[in-house]
């Protein structure tokens, strides 16, 4: 099976700063990312779960975009602004797709 290069950038920050993510990804027409919540980790601070947690504020969710390599540093540049002034891990990786028309 015929396989296409990709980029992926996961993007790990607090729930309340979802929409300023997706905000950058729509204002740059990334079609490709989905909305995970993560529920529990280990970090520097320690060992963190969200059994307990009421509302959004200190919850964590992960954005994971599928994108071309041209685009990359287009989209990296401000989702890097944000998360240095938040709580936020942005990681970047090589992947194939097989239906390299829906990214």
């Amino acid at each position: 099976m015929k396989t296409y290069p990709k980029k992926r950038i996961e993007v790990m920050v607090e729930a309340p700063l979802m929409n300023r993510v997706i905000g950058i990804l729509d204002d740059l027409d990334v079609s490709g990312y989905t909305v995970f919540p993560a529920l529990a980790g280990k970090g520097n601070d320690g060992t963190w779960h969200r059994d307990g947690m009421v509302g959004r504020v200190g919850s964590v969710v992960q954005i994971v975009v599928i994108l071309d390599e041209e685009r990359i540093d287009t989209v990296l540049d401000p989702l890097f602004n944000l998360v240095t002034r938040q709580i936020g891990i942005v990681t970047v990786s090589d992947v194939a797709v097989v239906r390299p028309e829906h990214f």
